[in-house]
């Protein structure tokens, strides 16, 4: 590992015993490397929602102050408690990211990615370097740079997973909210590449406009007067029976079962008192509201709301059928799975109170891109 430093910065989230969590920059020593092992170089990473919840510790962001080198924020006390298990170690943060493999272990596997653009995740990439497998690797297409290929598996493999959720369990339509967010724009592109109806819930009329744009035929603002009868006439013409919630929190997962029921009542005959025959599923993926979630049994007897998670979906289809996705991925990073970034940082900003502030609103649109060689 010749031209290479004794030691690199990351960013790293610590819960104190005193009851605040830290966020600070951490030098940390170049790790030696196995056979299957690379160095990756990381030259770009992405702040996604799911990274807040332990970047953060279910704080919010504006409750950061500076103290000394590292920024500080208060817990409270049923926070404290639900994180106690984290209580005095220094946390790596940073779902996944891209950069250039710099050093390689002995394996053929791991020097034919010398070189290589790659994109990968796993965790810990608010960092210069991150040794990896050269198995989880994923290389980039020629011509891709690290910025194209940062954002490359969570909301991809999400909305991939999503699709394949569908399918596996035999839905011909998809409702999506908080759509006009990265992966909810992936989501209008693929739903509209692979035939299948997508209805889509914003916030504003903004947002609306911004996912036609990319062709999206059903978009609904949750925020108009009209909101639920226009949603169960979206949700009657596509069928869509099956619903991703990124907001979790509210009445807004209540409001999709009521409004898939009455869609469904519309070409189906009550059962009695036990309302429509049509399963109405409503997976909760998402956190961005901390409030409970609140619903009113008006839907019949035939529903599910339960939660959803990307690592379990890629370990029930299996590494072979996981690859597959990955290998559509890096063939559509240009087109299908891009992303647009509203700002790129520093590692040394990641600590900025009023920068935190600003990536800790999970701001729809709003996606922040780390650079941390800059």
């Amino acid at each position: 590992m010749t031209d290479l430093p004794d030691s690199f910065r990351r960013l790293v989230s610590t819960v104190t015993p005193e009851g605040q969590v830290k966020l600070a920059l951490q030098d940390a020593p170049i790790p030696s490397l196995n056979d299957d092992d690379v160095l990756v170089r990381v030259e770009a990473t992405p702040i996604n929602p799911s990274d807040l919840a332990v970047l953060l510790a279910l704080t919010d962001g504006t409750e950061f102050k500076r103290e000394g080198d590292a920024s500080v924020a208060p817990l409270n006390p049923a926070v404290q408690r639900a994180l106690s298990a984290r209580a005095g170690v220094d946390l790596p943060v940073g779902n996944e990211g891209a950069g250039k493999v710099v050093a390689a272990g002995a394996s053929a596997a791991a020097q034919a990615l010398l070189g290589k653009t790659v994109a990968l995740a796993g965790g810990g990439f608010y960092a210069q370097y991150r040794k990896v497998r050269a198995a989880d690797c994923m290389i980039v297409p020629e011509g891709t740079s690290a910025e194209e290929a940062a954002s490359s598996y969570v909301n991809p493999l999400t909305a991939l997973g999503m699709v394949g959720t569908l399918k596996r369990e035999g839905y011909q339509g998809l409702v999506h909210t908080a759509a006009a967010s990265n992966l909810g724009q992936m989501l209008v592109k693929l739903c509209a590449a692979d035939g299948i109806p997508l209805v889509n819930i914003v916030r504003s009329d903004a947002q609306a406009q911004l996912l036609r744009s990319l062709g999206a035929e059903h978009v609904v603002n949750m925020t108009a007067d009209d909101f639920l009868p226009s949603l169960i006439d979206a949700i009657a013409a596509t069928n869509a029976f099956l619903a991703f919630d990124a907001v979790g929190g509210g009445k807004l997962a209540g409001q999709i079962l009521t409004a898939m029921e009455q869609a469904a009542l519309r070409t189906q005959r009550v059962d009695g008192p036990y309302g429509s025959r049509q399963m109405k599923q409503v997976y909760v993926y998402g956190g961005l509201s901390p409030a409970p979630t609140e619903f009113n049994r008006g839907f019949g007897m035939r529903w599910r709301m339960g939660g959803w998670l990307l690592t379990y979906f890629l370990e029930d289809i299996g590494p072979d059928s996981a690859k597959n996705l990955r290998d559509r991925v890096a063939k559509e990073l240009k087109t299908t799975f891009a992303s647009n970034y509203t700002k790129r940082i520093t590692l040394s900003e990641m600590l900025d109170p009023a920068v935190i502030a600003a990536y800790g609103k999970r701001a729809t649109g709003e996606k922040y891109l780390v650079l941390p060689q800059a």
